[in-house]
């Protein structure tokens, strides 16, 4: 998958595709949908399949201080998409000047003479430029006039309503990564770099890889049975693990990071780059009276989760 980060000087190769546009968080059965519209729009015009979205999210640079939303960094999403296999991710800066750029100039300057994009999906409730003043009906009459396809997805429903991020992150605040996982189409995860930590999980039998949370939505702190896939380095590889997600309340204040145990691993992970698919919330997070009460639950935790993943896809 190429990555195309401005929507000027667009290199030959990169225009003409079919793209999905939306912010995509969580790629969930929703973005899904619309991103199959756009495949088969690809497939029809021997063209590209795309998907244009911005960096930071919209919601971040308009309220830059409001808590972390986030169910996936940029880096998570561009993985999740080439594994659906779009073929350019349009990851457009947003910006003050984006951001000001009225309807129709947005499909001239964008999507026309920008990008060249020939065929775009959006969903129905899609509003797009300056003060989110334009709507489906309004792109379509801009691409009849400059000369790109437009299609509209229908939203998506699951169990209780439409399928949206913000009822992804509900369930995940909710301890339901279950729910979640049937909104997304898979396992929510969190993915980055192994950080160096206290190392008091290899103190007590139980070493951790550690990675931070930091600008991502919290899901609800306490342990998860939870699928590992280390995507790099010499122990690349998929696991099962029993992970702590919170701010570790038997050793004082600390900022909310996740401490993944990986069952029957032996080697060092600093520095790699981890996916930890949260698969069952197994208990909130705890503060015991002793190390060897902690060290009893732990064993308890990693016994609940082998049972979990075993009757979890």
């Amino acid at each position: 998958m190429r990555i195309v980060r401005h929507y000027r000087g667009t290199a030959p190769e990169d225009r003409g595709a079919s793209a999905a546009i939306g912010n995509f968080d969580g790629v969930h059965l929703g973005h899904q949908h619309i991103i199959d519209i756009a495949r088969r729009g690809a497939q029809e015009r021997s063209a590209p399949l795309g998907v244009l979205t911005f960096e930071p999210h919209p919601r971040q640079y308009f309220a830059p201080v409001a808590p972390p939303f986030r169910l996936m960094s940029a880096q998570s999403r561009a993985n999740r998409l080439a594994r659906l296999g779009v073929e350019r991710l349009y990851e457009l800066p947003f910006d003050a000047a984006l951001a000001a750029l009225p309807p129709e100039a947005f499909a001239r300057e964008v999507i026309h003479e920008g990008l060249g994009l020939s065929h775009i999906v959006i969903g129905a409730d899609f509003r797009f430029g300056a003060e989110r003043a334009g709507d489906a009906a309004d792109l379509r009459r801009f691409g009849e006039r400059m000369g790109f396809d437009v299609s509209l997805a229908d939203l998506v429903g699951a169990a209780g309503g439409e399928i949206s991020s913000t009822r992804i992150r509900e369930a995940l605040s909710a301890g339901d990564p279950v729910s979640a996982r049937r909104m997304l189409g898979h396992h929510h995860r969190i993915e980055g770099a192994v950080i160096g930590g206290e190392r008091r999980g290899r103190e007590l039998g139980y070493p951790t890889a550690n990675m931070s949370l930091e600008g991502l939505h919290l899901p609800a702190f306490g342990v998860y049975a939870v699928r590992v896939q280390v995507l790099d380095g010499a122990h690349a590889g998929s696991h099962d693990g029993v992970a702590s997600l919170g701010v570790r309340p038997m050793f004082g204040e600390n900022t909310a990071n996740l401490e993944t145990h990986l069952f029957d691993f032996s080697g060092d992970l600093y520095g790699a780059q981890l996916s930890v698919a949260l698969v069952a919330y197994l208990r909130p997070e705890e503060r015991f009276e002793s190390l060897d009460a902690l060290i009893a639950q732990m064993d308890a935790d990693s016994r609940e989760a082998r049972r979990a993943l075993q009757s979890q896809p």
